[in-house]
């Protein structure tokens, strides 16, 4: 028997899309799933576009109040896809009105935000998802099991990168992502998030860490009016607040090095996105551009030892949902596909599948960490939240 789950969209920009394209394509690819998502309605506050997306992917209704749908006893699940500092405010919202919660990194502005949404989940007993999608690459899950297998001995270092140019125009809007206040920090808050997730998700906690900061493109233009994803403008210029890239040494609580770097004005470099991770007996390596690959070094010989490709396959993660057989492309898309569908299988069971709140909670706290040592310049300790 398959039950139906009223879902709502917060915030219909580019991510906001996508998730309502990741629920509709449940079916497709996880016919088992015994419940399917039911677009109830969508909320956004830019006059026009809740009724565009009602017309185009079939919500029932539209709004332009986020506080409606809290309101609301035909919705049971809720993607937040709105701007970082309204996480908090809506998260904790929807979460007391007894919402099950699929949220967007990194959770708010700080590691407190973050927090304050988690407890109003376990609270309210409610399930959650984040939008940490690249962990769901079954090249990256392999490369997990990989590492905790052994077969590259004890991990010695890493080095994961994410560097992208969507910023790198001068004249990009000075939207709410370069605002202190709403955006929160920057490429710490956008591409950083994700590397603290990928290092933690392979390696474990993060005991320490020591970082540097800067801002390359100082001032843009404010925009003269609504902006969705990544604009042009040509308006007054205003001062950029937050970082554009940051360097980070880490020490993790298994003995592990590492380094995590992360630029958003990166002339040239088109979502490069990945991480090499060193063991005593060799090495794995991946490439967000090439996600179906995964390059292993592992043997016995120690100097000139070679590097092998793996094409993941059927085998890996949930690759076989989407193609039968290994070296077939996935996407960017189908990532979310696979954390829309861990996010209802989490609410059907009643038990968490996927990234959730508490992995939000951990990244946010490296990148609070890492805040307080480019200010400092020194290193500091990262908590482990309880």
């Amino acid at each position: 028997m398959v039950d139906t789950l009223g879902v709502a969209v917060v915030g219909f920009g580019w991510m906001g899309r996508v998730h309502t394209q990741s629920y509709a394509r449940i079916p497709h690819h996880f016919p088992q799933l015994s419940l399917r998502p039911q677009l109830v309605t969508v909320a956004e506050e830019v006059p026009g576009r809740a009724e565009e997306a009602a017309a185009q992917f079939g919500f029932a209704s539209t709004t332009r109040d986020w506080r409606d749908v809290a309101a609301d006893p035909r919705v049971q699940a809720v993607s937040i896809t709105a701007p970082n500092f309204l996480h908090r405010e809506i998260g904790v919202a929807m979460a007391e009105a007894g919402k099950h919660i699929w949220i967007e990194k990194p959770v708010g502005l700080t590691a407190e935000d973050a927090r304050a949404v988690a407890d109003a989940a376990a609270k309210a007993g409610v399930q959650s998802a984040v939008g940490f999608n690249y962990r769901n690459a079954p090249a990256v899950e392999a490369a997990r099991e990989l590492i905790a297998s052994g077969e590259i001995g004890t991990v010695t270092h890493v080095r994961v990168r994410l560097f992208s140019d969507y910023a790198a125009h001068p004249q990009g809007a000075l939207t709410w992502r370069y605002e202190r206040e709403r955006g929160g920090s920057g490429v710490l808050g956008d591409l950083a998030s994700h590397g603290a997730d990928l290092a933690r998700f392979l390696l474990g906690d993060i005991a320490s860490l020591t970082a540097d900061t800067a801002i390359f493109v100082p001032e843009r233009a404010r925009p003269t009016g609504a902006t969705a994803g990544h604009t042009l403008a040509t308006g007054e210029l205003g001062p950029v607040e937050n970082e554009d890239y940051v360097s980070c040494l880490l020490r993790f609580a298994s003995g592990a090095r590492g380094v995590l770097e992360a630029c958003r004005v990166s002339v040239g470099e088109q979502n490069n996105y990945g991480f090499e991770v060193h063991g005593t007996k060799g090495a794995v390596f991946w490439d967000f551009r090439r996600m179906g690959e995964l390059g292993i070094s592992r043997g016995t010989t120690y100097q000139d030892q070679p590097v092998s490709t793996l094409y993941v396959g059927p085998a890996q993660g949930e690759y076989g949902a989407f193609q039968p057989g290994a070296a077939t492309s996935m996407g960017y898309d189908d990532l979310k596909v696979i954390e829309a569908y861990r996010f209802l299988r989490s609410v059907a069971e009643g038990t968490p599948h996927g990234a959730t709140l508490a992995d939000a909670v951990h990244s946010a706290t490296v990148l609070d960490a890492m805040s307080r040592s480019a200010e400092s310049g020194s290193w500091v300790d990262v908590e482990v939240p309880a």
